[in-house]
């Protein structure tokens, strides 16, 4: 099954939007989890055991676990994720941005090392350094459009002879860039009016959206500016808040009850 089949099915089957972003740190992990070689691994596979029923996806950031020395934590989470949730999509959040045979290498290092189900990557070289990832087909590539970051704006709002970039970026991907449909694009819920804008501009792609929770977006107005007719169309991420909202013995417990919460107040609004 295709990344973008997972996708539509688990909205269906989980009835959510919701992706649950996966960004260990041990400085925040409860005591039970502290000294443990494989902390970060047994922390995230408790997070995604908890809360695989409400999500459509898991994003793991590989940061978190290459600054720690724990990139075959990362291959035993995916391949966790896979065998005991299979169909829920794990996307892999890299942002990679690379030409030639060192994006062939990138994505031999998220789709066969790793396994992931879809990649984020940076648009910024142009579109020989995103078509090699097309090469794992029905593989997921989630190019970065309008960021939730603040600094975003420094190049993404650049005029392109009348248009934004991040608006001339949404165009590019959706007409000349998603021949295979293994598109998706990022834009931040922190910016409610370019999500619609995007929106309009890509019809039913896909979009993952960053910034509620801990980076203050609203849910009401993102599910309204980003939503498809169908009421789907989104994968909004959510990592902070539910990865840490409990500190004690039962943290994959308070993950699940910040993970229910925050999927039922989308779909209030789909």
């Amino acid at each position: 099954m295709t990344f973008t089949d997972s996708l539509a099915a688990a909205w269906a089957r989980n009835d959510s939007l919701l992706c649950v972003g996966l960004d260990p740190d041990p400085a925040k992990f409860p005591a039970v989890l502290k000294g443990r070689g494989d902390a970060i691994f047994e922390f995230c596979r408790a997070i995604a055991d908890a809360t695989a029923d409400l999500v459509c996806a898991f994003k793991p950031q590989i940061a978190y676990f290459a600054a720690h020395r724990a990139e075959d934590q990362l291959e035993a989470l995916i391949r966790h994720i896979h065998e005991k949730h299979p169909g829920i999509p794990v996307i892999l959040d890299a942002k990679r941005g690379d030409i030639g045979a060192t994006a062939e290498q990138y994505a031999r290092e998220a789709f066969d090392r790793y396994n992931a189900d879809a990649l984020t990557v940076n648009p910024y070289m142009g579109f020989d350094s995103v078509e090699p990832y097309f090469a794992w087909q029905g593989r997921g590539v989630i190019v970065l459009c309008r960021t939730s970051n603040a600094g975003g704006s420094d190049l993404q709002f650049l005029d392109t002879g009348g248009r934004k970039l991040y608006q001339h970026v949404a165009e590019l991907v959706a007409t000349k860039w998603n021949a295979g449909g293994q598109c998706a694009l990022v834009v931040g819920a922190t910016f409610p009016a370019e999500l619609a804008e995007v929106r309009r501009i890509v019809g039913d792609m896909p979009l993952l959206v960053p910034g509620i929770g801990a980076q203050g977006g609203d849910v009401a107005a993102t599910v309204s500016a980003g939503r498809t007719a169908a009421g789907t169309g989104l994968m909004i991420n959510s990592s902070r808040a539910i990865l840490y909202a409990g500190s004690g013995e039962d943290f994959a417990h308070s993950a699940r009850q910040a993970a229910l919460e925050t999927r039922d107040a989308i779909n209030r609004y789909r």
